[in-house]
């Protein structure tokens, strides 16, 4: 396992993949704020492997928060497939798994973080490049989340639109008090081939639930 602390070479994807033109997160953004992004970051969001190929992120986890109902709320979201993070720990590596679905024409998205006892917590989750916002993402039992993408100080940032549940072709939006609040992921360039992720949860009523954030790198095949 490479570690985000402990590499300084500027990863590359395997001479064996097949890069593709991606202009899906472009079209998501007006061209001056795709302009606005480093070159790292368009290149990292304008590159696309073929259906069935992945692409993996290693890292560390450098903070993870919870408000003591931040808590509570990402152990009940376990039963509709654990999107959230529920361990405490911090210092621990995490890998990023991005999947093309050529199925739906969308992502897969898996990340492994590990704890400092016990077996690794892993989350799951899909990107579709459809509805309102032209992004969604999926996290299991047809739970979904729309989400606007913005570019804010040189960050890519992703934003909670609205949640809903997904019945056949039916999507019904789920009420505010049965979600968690406010969503927000942010991608910012590090230089020398790393990125920040952060995740934050804000609940209208209750402040800040969950604040994560990891530093990674492309894995090198």
């Amino acid at each position: 396992m490479t570690s985000a602390r402990l590499s300084s070479s500027n990863a590359s994807t395997s001479a064996h993949t097949k890069l593709l033109d991606d202009r899906r997160f472009r079209a998501l953004l007006s061209d001056e704020d795709w302009g606005r992004l480093p070159l790292a970051t368009w290149r990292r969001f304008s590159k696309r492997v073929a259906d069935g190929e992945s692409v993996v992120y290693v890292g560390v986890v450098d903070e993870i928060f919870f408000s003591e109902i931040g808590w509570w709320f990402a152990q009940a979201a376990r039963l509709i497939g654990g999107p959230l993070p529920t361990g405490r720990d911090a210092g621990v590596p995490m890998i990023v798994t991005v999947t093309e679905d050529g199925t739906t024409g969308g992502q897969t998205w898996t990340r492994i973080c590990a704890r400092k006892r016990g077996f690794p917590h892993v989350i799951h989750s899909a990107k579709r490049f459809a509805g309102p916002t032209g992004l969604e993402e999926y996290v299991g039992f047809g739970v979904s989340m729309a989400l606007r993408t913005a570019v804010e100080d040189q960050t890519l940032t992703f934003r909670s639109a609205g949640y809903g549940l997904q019945l056949g072709r039916l999507w019904i939006p789920l009420p505010r008090w049965l979600t968690p609040g406010d969503l927000t992921v942010t991608h910012r360039d590090l230089g020398d081939g790393a990125f920040r992720f952060t995740l934050d949860v804000i609940h209208p009523r209750y402040g800040a639930l969950i604040h994560q954030s990891a530093t990674f790198r492309e894995a090198v095949s």
